[in-house]
C-alpha cells in the first residue's frame, strides 16, 4: 500500500483521509439501496425519488459550494463538510420513512459535494502544480484498493442479514467520515482567498471551460457501461455466465489500482493532458467494438471478449482520467480552484443523469450497432478535446495579458 501513496508530506495525509473517506463511501456505496428498502422499508419508487432529487440539489448547488471552499478556505470547508455528514448517516439510525429519508440523503449529498470540491482545492493548493496529475492518481489508486475493502465489508453485512447489522455498518460509516474530518485538521491550511472586484461566480461566464466540462463529462460517462450496461449485456447477449459480470468489475478495480499511477506520466501540461483524454476515449471506443463482438457469442468466446474489453475499457479509463485531472487544474485560475473544479464535477453529474437511459436503450435495444454508435460517439468526444483545450489556453493568455495591461497602466 506505502508504494501507492505518495510520499511523505500533505500529499501523502491528504491520500491517507480520502482512504480513510472511501472506506466508508464504498460501504455505503453497496449498502444504501438495500438499507433503504430492507431497514427502512422503502418502496423502490421512493428510493428512486430520493437518489433524483439529491443528485438535482447537488448539482444546482455545486458552483456555489466550491465557491464557498474558495472564500471560506478549503480545509475549514473539507472539516465542517465530514463532521456534518458524521451527523447526517448517524440521523439515518432514527429515519423511519420517505421524507426523513429524503431530507437526509439529500443533505449528505451537499456535504458530499462541499468536501469534494474542498479537498481538490486543497490538492491546487499543497501540491505543485507539476506534481498534481501524478498525486491525484495516487490516489485514486489508493482510494480504488480502499473502496473494494468497504465492498467487501459490505458482502460479510449482506451474509448477516440483519437489522442489527445493517445498522452496525451505518455507525461505522459514520466513524469514517467523522475521522475525515478530525483528519483534515492535520492538514497544513490553505489560506482563503478574498473576493475581487468581478464577478464572484467568474466559472459561469468562462465559455472554454464550461465547453471541457460538459465534453469530460460527457466522456467520463463510460463508467457507466460497466456498472449498469455490461450486467444486462452479460444476461441478455451473450452465453457468458451471469458472474461475468463481477468478475469485470473486479478486472477493472485491480487495473485502476495497479496502472493509474503509471497511466498518468506524461499528462502534467494542458496540451498533453487533452491527448491523453484523446487517448484514453481511444481506449473506451476500442472497448465498445469487442463488447459489440460478443453478441450472440457462446460462453468460452463471450468470456475472452468480455475481458479484453474490459481490460481496454480500464486503461481508457486511467488515461481518460489523468487527462481530465490535468485540464481541470490548469485551465482553472489559482483564485478560483474551488468553484472551477465544482463545475468540472457537474459535468459528470450531468452525463451520469443522461447516460443510463441512452446506453442501455442504445445497447440493450440495438446490440452490435448499439455499441459500434456508443464508440463512435467516444471517438468523437475524444477527438474534440485537444481543439478545447487550446481554446481554453488562448483565453486564458489573454486574460493574463490584459492583466498584465491594466497592472503596468495603474
Amino acid at each position: 500500500m506505502r508504494s501507492l501513496l505518495p510520499p511523505p508530506g500533505p500529499a501523502r495525509l491528504l491520500a491517507v483521509i480520502t482512504m480513510v473517506m472511501t472506506l466508508g463511501q464504498g460501504l455505503w456505496m453497496a449498502l444504501s439501496a438495500i438499507y433503504a428498502v430492507t431497514v427502512l422499508h422503502l418502496t423502490t419508487a421512493q428510493l428512486g425519488i430520493s437518489v433524483s432529487v439529491a443528485a438535482a440539489i447537488v448539482l444546482l448547488c455545486s458552483i456555489p459550494l466550491g465557491h464557498l471552499a474558495d472564500r471560506a478556505g478549503p480545509r475549514t470547508v473539507q472539516m465542517w463538510s465530514f463532521l456534518i455528514l458524521t451527523v447526517l448517516t448517524g440521523a439515518l439510525l432514527f429515519a423511519t420513512d420517505f421524507w426523513p429519508y429524503l431530507v437526509i440523503v439529500s443533505l449528505q449529498g451537499i456535504a458530499y459535494r462541499s468536501g469534494r470540491s474542498a479537498r481538490k482545492a486543497m490538492i491546487a493548493g499543497l501540491v505543485p502544480a507539476a506534481d498534481r496529475v501524478t498525486v491525484l492518481a495516487q490516489i485514486r489508486a489508493a482510494s480504488n484498493a480502499s473502496v473494494s475493502v468497504g465492498a467487501c465489508l459490505a458482502g460479510l453485512v449482506l451474509a448477516v442479514g440483519s437489522r442489527a447489522a445493517y445498522q452496525g455498518a451505518v455507525g461505522f460509516i459514520a466513524v469514517t467520515f467523522l475521522v475525515t474530518g478530525l483528519l483534515t485538521v492535520k492538514e497544513p491550511a490553505v489560506p482563503p482567498v478574498p473576493a475581487s472586484a468581478g464577478p464572484a461566480l467568474a466559472v459561469l461566464r468562462d465559455v472554454p471551460f464550461l465547453s471541457f466540462a460538459a465534453l469530460d463529462g460527457l466522456l467520463t460517462t463510460h463508467a457507466i457501461l460497466l456498472d449498469v450496461v455490461l450486467p444486462l449485456w452479460v444476461l441478455r447477449h451473450t452465453g457468458a455466465p451471469r458472474w461475468m459480470s463481477a468478475a469485470l468489475l473486479l478486472v477493472n478495480t485491480v487495473l485502476v489500482v495497479a496502472v493509474q499511477t503509471w497511466a498518468a506520466r506524461g499528462a502534467d501540461t494542458p496540451r498533453a493532458a487533452a491527448r491523453a483524454s484523446f487517448q484514453g476515449a481511444g481506449c473506451v471506443a476500442a472497448a465498445c467494438l469487442v463488447f459489440a463482438l460478443s453478441d450472440g457469442a457462446a460462453l468460452a468466446p463471450a468470456c475472452l471478449l468480455l475481458v479484453v474489453g474490459a481490460v481496454a475499457h480500464a486503461l481508457g479509463e486511467v488515461r481518460q482520467a489523468a487527462g481530465s485531472w490535468g485540464i481541470a487544474f490548469d485551465l482553472a485560475p489559482d483564485h478560483a480552484q474551488g468553484q472551477y473544479q465544482a463545475t468540472h464535477a457537474m459535468g459528470a453529474d450531468i452525463g451520469k443523469m443522461i447516460a443510463p437511459a441512452v446506453f442501455t436503450w442504445l445497447v440493450l435495444d440495438h446490440g452490435a450497432l448499439g455499441w459500434v454508435v456508443l464508440g463512435a460517439a467516444f471517438a468523437v468526444l475524444g477527438a474534440a478535446m485537444p481543439p478545447v483545450v487550446s481554446r481554453g489556453l488562448r483565453t486564458r493568455d489573454a486574460a493574463g495579458d490584459t492583466a498584465g495591461e491594466v497592472t503596468t497602466a495603474g
